[in-house]
């Protein structure tokens, strides 16, 4: 054998013995299994008729059904833009999710470069068994609400330059520089083969759709090379063809082609609502089907966000009043997803986004109990299990949940108000803001699950000795009381010198924050209080009466929606009545949210009454997930002597604890803005009523314990803290997660 004849043979033993290691190892997995068109062009997902379908290793086209969750771009502590997940996140998540029995991942934008690299690292050795991804592709919202107008030269140039830069970000082909507010960094990973589909856009304002449609009544239907409207489309639908259809030619250029669906909600769809009172929920129609692939044989599905809650004629439009629940009421998501399914009869519908949260907070009723917050973990999860059972068995082919990681950094309608400053919201974790609350996965503040709220301070010793201060002042039946703090509580852990029993006594813990407040002549019985007044008073008692009150002069909710606001309140309600804000037997009043703002025709179809909600009341519970007792909402319990509560930062006046701002007595601004001012802490006054009885039985007012006593609250010590700019949060797999585990497991 000659020397070249022997390199040769040397240089292919080497390779073939490289190979078969890396075959060994994994290296050198086989490729996921695709099907590639007579020029090449590969696909894994298509659609067909009104199925979604996905290419398996047989060769075959099998029928499938999305199941998943929405994937958040941040953690506490960050908006979304910071793009701050590590890839140890991503890749403890994915495990996460699909131990869950999902099947898919959406995502709303473009994420760093990191989340396309531990996808394809956690799926390397998954084969068939891929969590697959959606990719987002947001839209220049701010931009299109701001300028009313979709053919905007510069939204144009700008929604196409974000599609052109999620399409080369998912096929690893791209390096963004940094700009603030998005994804950077240099992508090098194909993350291509783990790709289900494209989801442009974001919902769509429809006085935007309704203006864009006027001002291009005459343009001609856009026609393209993959995509085009059809005849009759609008022109708002018009536009969107031209971008799915740019998706697709940059798509193309990667030799792939996956299904494509835009953005939809409720109040954009084909339906018309003879029961939504708010003219601008039912103006304006985008119609899926006035798009249709002309080139594009991975196809085209419709996609809707559908929540079971919002918009109000999920309770209004007696329409919907066909499939009875067992509540005896009805059960208006399902009535509602059974006439959207049979508007899509030649193509797949998927709902991309559906869910409730698990927050004290609530900001809409939804029938059956389905409300937007106000329940605990195990609701959250019962009702999220029920939303996907309506969805498949009504024949959709997907339902992707929203979502899996709490979002400190979201914000609501009815709690927008107070939440000052607004660019301080990712620092702390208001629980009265039910956006925060929808994940499976918990983000808890810092001492959450550190401390459990189980009336056992055992748990208090544990904790770094400054962390900790002791309650200098004396009162009457208190023995010791220590405070503490993280990002979404004000902890306070007592010992009394008798045993706590609700039914004989109350227990009373007045808040003063800043100069100002009320004093609580009937709770303190004839105690004295000088030196000032109250903004909130806690008080503990039998479990329908445990709450935080809000002294009359400071309460957000009378200033906002009485006649300093909206005059939406009774000026003069009855005492007693349902009208009537005091808590009963007491002077200050309850702390309540609005839920429905008051509106009359011709703002309205029909008239629209003021609803609203009090959250003040104090769930006494355990917070110690692995007990049988366990409630997510719990803020209080007993044991004995012992008293140990958290009690939410808003409740007591908080606008951002983050920066001790409170909301401060200024009247409204010219916009119905409230303003705050920075507080040197918290006093917190303590006292005990013992119940009294009259012969009948009735109860009659409370006697405090010690009632020739004097209350001076310069005299009683300040709880303070330093102010944070970062935040310490644990996270933890909510009763949620096992509930839609259970159910994804289950399904096909």
């Amino acid at each position: 054998m000659s020397k070249r004849k022997w390199i040769v043979a040397v240089c292919l033993l080497t390779v073939m013995l490289l190979c078969g290691v890396a075959v060994i190892f994994g290296w050198m997995r086989p490729s996921l299994p695709a099907y590639a068109d007579a020029d090449g062009v590969q696909m894994k997902f298509k659609t067909e008729g009104t199925e979604f379908q996905v290419y398996d290793e047989h060769g075959n086209w099998q029928t499938m059904f999305a199941k998943g969750v929405n994937l958040g771009a941040t953690v506490p502590g960050h908006f979304p833009g910071e793009m701050p997940i590590r890839e140890e996140d991503y890749l403890r998540w994915f495990r996460q999710i699909d131990e869950m029995g999902a099947n898919v991942i959406r995502i709303y934008t473009v994420h760093n470069p990191v989340f396309y690299k531990a996808l394809v690292k956690y799926n390397h050795d998954k084969g068939e068994d891929a969590l697959y991804f959606m990719q987002g592709i947001w839209s220049p919202e701010e931009q299109l609400i701001e300028r009313q107008d979709a053919y905007d030269p510069e939204i144009v140039e700008m929604f196409k330059q974000e599609i052109e830069k999620a399409v080369a970000a998912v096929y690893g082909d791209i390096t963004l520089e940094e700009k603030k507010g998005s994804a950077s960094g240099k992508y090098t990973v194909n993350a291509g083969k783990y790709l289900m589909a494209w989801h442009i856009g974001t919902e769509w304002d429809p006085a935007m759709v309704d203006n864009t449609n006027r001002l291009h009544e005459d343009m001609p239907r856009y026609e393209g090379a993959y995509f085009s409207a059809v005849e009759g489309a609008s022109p708002f639908e018009s536009w969107l063809a031209s971008m799915l259809d740019h998706t697709a030619a940059a798509e193309r250029k990667y030799g792939w082609e996956h299904p494509i669906t835009f953005t939809n909600w409720v109040t954009t769809d084909v339906l018309e609502h003879p029961g939504e009172p708010l003219f601008e929920e039912d103006m304006v129609s985008v119609d899926a089907r006035h798009v249709q692939p002309v080139d594009w044989e991975a196809g085209y599905f419709a996609s809707y966000h559908v929540y079971p809650y919002y918009p109000d004629f999920f309770r209004t439009d007696e329409t919907l009043w066909t499939i009875p629940d067992d509540k005896g009421g009805y059960n208006t998501y399902k009535a509602y997803l059974r006439r959207l399914k049979a508007e899509f009869t030649d193509m797949p519908i998927m709902v991309t986004e559906y869910g409730v949260p698990s927050s004290i907070g609530i900001s809409h009723y939804g029938p059956g109990g389905r409300d937007q917050g106000g329940h605990d973990e195990i609701e959250q999860g019962k009702v999220n299990v029920s939303l996907t059972e309506d969805i498949y068995e009504e024949g959709y082919s997907g339902a992707i949940l929203f979502m899996w990681q709490d979002e400190w950094f979201k914000k609501t309608w009815n709690t927008m108000p107070f939440e000052i400053p607004d660019d301080r919201r990712p620092f702390w974790l208001n629980v009265l803001t039910n956006e925060k609350m929808f994940g499976l996965l918990a983000m808890q503040s810092g001492k959450d699950g550190d401390i459990v709220i189980d009336g056992d301070l055992s748990d208090w010793d544990q904790l770094p000795e400054e962390e900790v201060q002791l309650w200098g002042g004396e009162a009457p039946g208190i023995r010791s009381m220590r405070l503490t703090h993280d990002e979404a509580y004000l902890y306070i852990g007592m010992e009394l010198e008798q045993p706590f029993d609700p039914q004989r006594s109350r227990l009373f813990i007045g808040a003063d924050t800043i100069e100002g407040g009320d004093v609580p002549e009937k709770e303190l019985g004839g105690i004295r209080m000088d030196g000032g007044g109250l903004e909130a008073l806690i008080q503990l008692g039998k479990d329908s009466e445990s709450q935080v009150a809000i002294a009359p002069s400071y309460d957000f909710h009378q200033r906002l929606y009485g006649k300093e606001g909206y005059w939406m309140l009774p000026e003069d309600p009855a005492e007693g009545s349902k009208d009537d804000p005091k808590v009963p037997g007491g002077s200050f009043h309850s702390w309540k949210l609005a839920i429905s703002l008051l509106m009359n025709p011709p703002d309205t179809r029909f008239s629209h009454p003021f609803l609203d909600e009090t959250v003040g009341l104090l769930k006494r519970g355990i917070s110690d997930p692995g007990s049988p007792e366990f409630n997510s909402l719990t803020t209080w319990q007993y044991e004995g002597n012992t008293v140990e509560m958290r009690i939410p930062w808003m409740l007591l006046g908080f606008g951002d604890p983050s920066s001790l701002q409170v909301i401060d007595y200024s009247p409204l601004g010219d916009d119905r803005e409230f303003t705050t001012t920075t507080a040197e802490g918290v006093r917190l006054i303590p006292w005990i009523a013992e119940r009294a009885a009259d012969p009948a039985g009735e109860e009659v007012p409370d006697i405090p314990s010690d009632a020739e006593s004097t209350i001076n609250l310069q005299h009683i010590p300040l709880y303070t803290w330093e102010p944070w700019e970062t935040v310490g949060y644990q996270e933890r797999l909510k009763k949620s997660y096992y509930e839609m585990q259970e159910l994804f497991q289950r399904l096909p």
